[in-house]
């Protein structure tokens, strides 16, 4: 509900304060305080030492005797669950490949015709052509048995929270936590519990996959329609009987789809797999040339990870859509002419591990990356250092402490910081004049962020101002969950770890949603355009995260601009999907009725398409947040010094502690952003009706 205070203003104008402006004017008077008494009392800069909890202490105690308890089983489930990997790695192996090669051609034949066979068989005579072919195998044999898992898992937690409605907050609870936790954060106590191995990334595969399918198990359920659900009653069936031969099998679309996820989220995990698991896969392969700056192997061996991703990705979403019945006859053919190869190939010799006919062209990328490197390095460098010195060191650390002689040509002084503070003022009094409280109070509080910088951030500043944009988005309810769980952040010693995070994030989705929204923009005004961006995202989506890192490494070298641009790359795409949808779908009514008022395409555009789509878009703004925060876990490796830095120490130090405390500070930070957002765009859509 707006707030209904008013305030006099000027001869007889009255300043109407919504709720949004009394919660800026309150962050605002946070601001003031902390910015003049800082120096006085530290305490209200930095929180003292001393009131810091040693929580990954704690969390070492706990759950170290949790899993000395466990350990034995777990070490059991190692050693039974071993068998299946290494028979379906054999399996997969001992078939030669052009049987292999003519099966899944004549499967894809079979689901989707001649454009998902033609892809099968392109896809994996280019696997077999770049030598991996045998680490292929290898990582399809970890996905084969962790998916289904995955697949269990997600299944019995999304029945169990249609079931029995009232676990359905606790369910979507555990599933945020599941996929808001940094994966490394849990490899840790996995270490410790499953030892070392690949048991361990097929473990963690099957966690990090099993949230899409439980919430699509959940939402096919709950999308039954009642006249199918009474007519499965009125049967005579039991409860049963009914959820078993009925209703699931009407959810099968919504299931499907969350398969589709489900294996790719398992197939993403295979990179980050290797780090533990020192498994002979393509995963252990891209992490050992990455190591060796051996860039050219790594990209091959990346793109074969790539081809995996695509692949699977049509077939299994083409299974979640009508489609045609095919000619058997056809795959059949397919098959025979797979066989005769094979056993041309098997009395000819061919390897089985493949070809290996691209070590050339890896060896010619890495030495044209090297040429490239070398010819237009000064230019890389300067875009490099351009973005670093004068936009995120700024946002760091704060014009006060980033603008020097060396980069800027001055030195900062107190008579910069009284200009920009009396420019934010001047500008504040010209919008409070024009009845804009909360613009007004805006402009203050950023002059404040930039002197100082995100990562030196009073900590009542940060705290209280989720808060107050929790009560704004939520109401009371929401700022209390912010407030509190930004307070464990705070005793646990992990402060500016966080805050770092927070800036690196907060720059990349600030990116994401000005380069995404007016790539949505132009896609939504041309299908051209869209038809260029479409397979762009496709391609982007089915990247595994770690892949991300090396075309950033080959061009940028390690460091934070680095990490940056990788996440960029991995969280625009919602942005851009979700803006787009949303500008599209407005009802054609409406529009219609735009038109005949005499709005012209871009009134249109910006008047009615745009706050109809809000609630669209900042479900896009939800997902990029969360994907940033997920990538900037895996840009840690090449130079971040945030919370994922800390993720890294635990799991190489064996620190369970550590690495479950760091973990449960990033899922903290993004969890809050998303039911932030979540607040605004709920608020939206009951605005507009919908």
């Amino acid at each position: 509900m707006s707030a209904t205070e008013a305030v006099s203003h000027g001869a007889g104008r009255q300043l109407m304060l919504t709720r949004g402006s009394q919660a800026a004017l309150f962050v605002l008077a946070v601001v003031l305080l902390c910015r003049l008494l800082g120096a006085q009392f530290e305490w209200l800069v930095k929180w003292p030492t001393a009131l810091t909890v040693p929580m990954a202490d704690w969390m070492t105690w706990l759950v170290g005797g949790f899993l000395d308890v466990f350990k034995p089983i777990a070490r059991t489930f190692t050693f039974l669950v071993s068998y299946p990997m290494e028979w379906v790695g054999w399996l997969l192996n001992a078939v030669p490949w052009p049987m292999t090669v003519a099966l899944v051609t004549a499967l894809g034949w079979m689901i989707g015709g001649i454009r998902l066979a033609a892809l099968g068989f392109f896809g994996l005579m280019f696997v077999v052509f770049t030598g991996y072919w045998s680490q292929g195998m290898n990582t399809l044999a970890l996905v084969a048995v962790s998916v289904p898992l995955a697949l269990v898992m997600g299944a019995a937690i999304g029945i169990l929270a249609f079931e029995y409605p009232r676990m359905k907050g606790a369910v979507n609870a555990l599933l945020d936590v599941m996929q808001t936790v940094p994966t490394f954060a849990y490899l840790v106590p996995l270490l410790v519990l499953f030892g070392f191995g690949p048991v361990v990334g097929l473990i963690a595969s099957a966690i990090y996959a099993a949230p899409p399918m439980a919430r699509n198990v959940l939402l096919g359920l709950e999308r039954v329609d009642t006249e199918i659900r009474e007519a499965a009653v009125m049967s005579g069936g039991t409860r049963r009987q009914q959820l078993f031969l009925v209703e699931l099998p009407a959810a099968t679309q919504q299931i499907m789809i969350g398969v589709n996820q489900c294996l790719m989220a398992a197939l993403s995990m295979v990179i980050i797999a290797a780090v533990i698991g020192g498994f002979d896969d393509i995963g252990w392969e891209v992490l050992q040339t990455m190591r060796k700056a051996l860039f050219g192997p790594a990209f091959l061996a990346g793109s074969v990870v790539v081809v995996f991703a695509i692949i699977i990705d049509r077939m299994s979403a083409a299974l979640a859509e009508p489609r045609q019945p095919q000619n058997r006859t056809v795959a059949y053919g397919i098959l025979a002419v797979g066989a005769a190869v094979t056993i041309w190939a098997v009395l000819a010799g061919w390897p089985p591990s493949g070809v290996a006919a691209m070590d050339g062209l890896a060896k010619r990328v890495d030495e044209g990356v090297g040429v490239f490197t070398a010819t237009y390095g000064t230019t890389l460098d300067n875009i490099k250092n351009t973005s670093m010195f004068y936009v995120l060191l700024p946002l760091r650390i704060g014009l006060a402490e980033a603008v020097l002689p060396f980069t800027w040509g001055f030195a900062w002084t107190v008579k910069h910081t009284a200009m920009l503070y009396g420019s934010a003022l001047l500008i504040s009094l010209i919008l409070i004049f024009k009845g804009r409280v909360t613009a007004a109070a805006m402009v203050l509080i950023i002059a404040y962020i930039a002197e100082i910088g995100v990562a030196h951030l009073a900590w009542p500043v940060v705290i209280l101002g989720a808060g107050a944009i929790g009560w704004v988005s939520g109401g009371w309810k929401l700022a209390r969950l912010a407030v509190i769980l930004l307070c464990l952040i705070l005793i646990s010693g992990l402060w500016e770890r966080a805050l770092l995070s927070l800036y690196l994030a907060g720059a990349a989705v600030f990116a994401c949603a000005v380069i995404g929204g007016l790539l949505g923009l132009w896609s939504a005004m041309s299908t051209t355009a869209w038809m260029i961006l479409r397979p762009i995202c496709d391609f982007l989506q089915t990247i595994p995260l770690f892949v991300f890192l090396i075309p950033v490494l080959m061009f940028f070298q390690i460091g934070e601009f680095s990490a940056f641009i990788a996440i960029c790359m991995y969280a625009v795409v919602p942005m851009i999907r979700y803006t787009r949808h949303g500008l599209v779908s407005t009802p054609d009514d409406i529009i219609e009725a735009a038109t005949a008022s005499g709005a012209g395409k871009w009134q249109t555009m910006f008047e009615v398409r745009a706050p109809f789509a809000a609630p669209t878009i900042l479900l896009g703004l939800n997902q990029t947040i969360l994907y940033a925060f997920a990538m900037l876990v895996i840009a840690a490796l090449i130079g971040t010094t945030e919370l994922g830095q800390s993720i890294f120490l635990a799991l190489g130090q064996y620190d369970v502690g550590l690495g479950i405390t760091a973990g449960a500070a990033m899922a903290i930070l993004a969890l809050v952003a998303d039911r932030l957002v979540q607040g605004f765009a709920e608020e939206r859509r009951q605005a507009l009706g919908l």
